[in-house]
């Protein structure tokens, strides 16, 4: 029997997504249609013997979260519960915090994913690896290539050619150690347990220490990435599965796009009846797009590529959407052009306005560029980045909002470019 673990984080995580996150748990933001956590809960789903699937987070619960779990246990037809961590415990202090409930049953292994990660998300293949590499190692990582220089950004694991075993992991190294970066997607087995356990006995002792001779409290995180997978790598413990497929981190709005953009391209595969079409008297679709179908839109409309509507939106004559995520209750009057956006929830852009985004796409190039988590301000200014409105926005008509951050319930009246309107 198998389990998986979802770790979704909490609300001081999240940052980089704001003005979204004020309203909805990252988490649960919705990327080509369906919430974050969808496609995570959908993959492990599929996997023959999948018992349990097991939220760890700080969210306090609340009825956004208690909603979808319900939901989409009838949905999947398979147990889903979420436990909260007191605090923020780390990658590790998770888990081992949970690990009764986790061993409960007996499962002979469990797969771990971050939340904020979209992938294809080998699972079965990643099992039939750990197969093949018989019972003496603890865990199975998911490996993609990077360039050299954005594997500085990510976990880099130095892997023998022939075994495929980690023979050494370095997070974020400051000089290129390795082109194979960590996914954030795990298989491990029971005995994980037992090298995370002495890392919490060696940091109890460290912290009474700690507390004795200098009165501070240490905190009691403890990651996976720098503490245990350091320390295991190069004794056979841990092995690295390359995928070729698609995998992309979501920490900012807009890799959000990009994300979608990646998943409403594997619908062709998984769910073609989420993908819209060309039909007669409905809006001309181009490329991949998601229309949630309370969706009200003209038929004079033109959407595409990659653009999802979501429910109950309302869209006007002769309005062009690109590469952008339309949020729930939104109304897009006649005309307007949106291009590389997000447009809130229960927001309006008036006729004839134009909210465009600067897209931040990897080198299209480079197969083994990824998304680059820019900071909000470069040189004094607002890095270029798609445009944001946050829920309940007014944009006037005949406007333009250029690379600019719309925080909630603003009525703007003229228009900004390069700017966060507080």
């Amino acid at each position: 029997m198998l389990k998986a673990i979802i770790l979704i984080g909490g609300p001081q995580k999240g940052t980089r997504f704001r003005p979204l996150s004020f309203e909805v748990p990252k988490p649960l933001f919705p990327v080509a249609g369906v919430p974050m956590l969808q496609h995570h809960i959908e993959a492990c789903a599929q996997v023959p013997e999948m018992k349990e699937i097991i939220l760890i987070g700080f969210y306090q619960p609340n009825d956004e979260l208690n909603r979808f779990i319900s939901s989409a246990q009838q949905e999947f037809k398979i147990p889903i519960r979420y436990l909260q961590e007191f605090a923020a415990l780390g990658t590790a202090g998770g888990i081992y915090h949970f690990r009764d409930q986790i061993l409960s049953g007996g499962p002979a292994a469990f797969f771990l994913m971050n939340a904020d990660v979209c992938s294809e998300f080998p699972l079965q293949e990643m099992l039939q690896f750990h197969c093949q590499h018989g019972e003496n190692h603890c865990g199975v990582l998911l490996g993609t290539t990077a360039n050299r220089t954005q594997s500085l950004n990510y976990g880099c694991i130095v892997e023998n050619h022939e075994t495929n075993e980690v023979l050494h992991f370095v997070e974020k190294p400051s000089t290129f150690v390795s082109d194979i970066i960590n996914c954030g997607i795990y298989l491990f087995t029971p005995d994980i347990f037992g090298h995370i356990g002495m890392v919490f006995q060696r940091n109890q002792r460290e912290r009474i220490q700690e507390e004795l001779t200098n009165g501070k409290q240490m905190s009691e995180v403890i990651r996976l990435e720098q503490d245990i997978f350091t320390t295991l790598a190069g004794q056979k413990k841990l092995f690295v599965y390359k995928t070729q497929h698609f995998w992309s981190q979501i920490k900012s709005a807009g890799s959000a796009i990009y994300a979608s953009r990646l998943y409403l391209k594997q619908y062709h595969q998984t769910h073609p009846e989420r993908l819209a079409t060309n039909q007669d008297g409905s809006p001309k679709i181009i490329g991949d797009v998601y229309i949630h179908p309370t969706a009200n839109i003209d038929p004079s409309a033109v959407l595409g590529p990659n653009v999802s509507v979501g429910k109950g939106v309302t869209i006007g004559g002769g309005v062009r959407l690109r590469e952008s995520i339309i949020l729930h209750g939104a109304v897009l009057q006649d005309h307007c052009c949106v291009l590389n956006s997000i447009v809130g929830w229960d927001s309006t852009v008036g006729k004839w306005a134009r909210v465009e985004g600067t897209p931040s796409d990897p080198n299209p190039n480079d197969p083994y560029a990824k998304i680059d988590s820019e900071t909000l301000f470069r040189d004094g200014g607002l890095t270029p980045s798609i445009t944001i409105l946050g829920c309940n926005v007014s944009i006037p008509s005949e406007v333009i909002i250029r690379n600019s951050i719309v925080l909630p319930h603003k009525d703007l009246n003229r228009s900004f470019q390069n700017q966060i309107i507080l």
